[in-house]
């Protein structure tokens, strides 16, 4: 499957920004779908996940703050960003795999990233 993400920019601080991913190729609903990000100098995190069900996982420090919802007939992918903060700042990428886990290393499809910077 490819990926394409979009939506990244520079907000303010306790802004709002959504995040999309587009898929082609593949049945876009057989896949788990991920949210990840690196920030400059610093290792590619978890951020959020999506099952075939729906179901969702977050990490700890986004948790509350961010919600990934899927569209399969759009074979897209979103993260709703709210009360962002400068440490959210990064490039974003999404993700495509068969594993409901949190490792980067069971998603085997990625997009290209998108920035996102909090400014204070």
């Amino acid at each position: 499957v490819q990926l394409q993400a979009s939506g990244g920019g520079l907000v303010q601080a306790g802004a709002s920004l959504t995040l999309s991913c587009a898929a082609s190729g593949r049945t876009f609903s057989n896949y788990v779908l991920g949210w990840f990000r690196q920030a400059p100098g610093k290792e590619r995190e978890f951020v959020a996940t999506i099952g075939w069900s729906g179901g969702t996982y977050y990490a700890d420090s986004v948790k509350g703050r961010f919600t990934i919802s899927r569209d399969n007939a759009k074979n897209t992918v979103y993260l709703q960003m709210d009360s962002v903060r400068p440490e959210d700042t990064a490039i974003y990428y999404c993700a495509a795999g068969q594993t409901f886990a949190t490792h980067p290393k069971y998603f085997g499809s990625w997009g290209q990233g998108t920035l996102v910077t909090v400014s204070s």
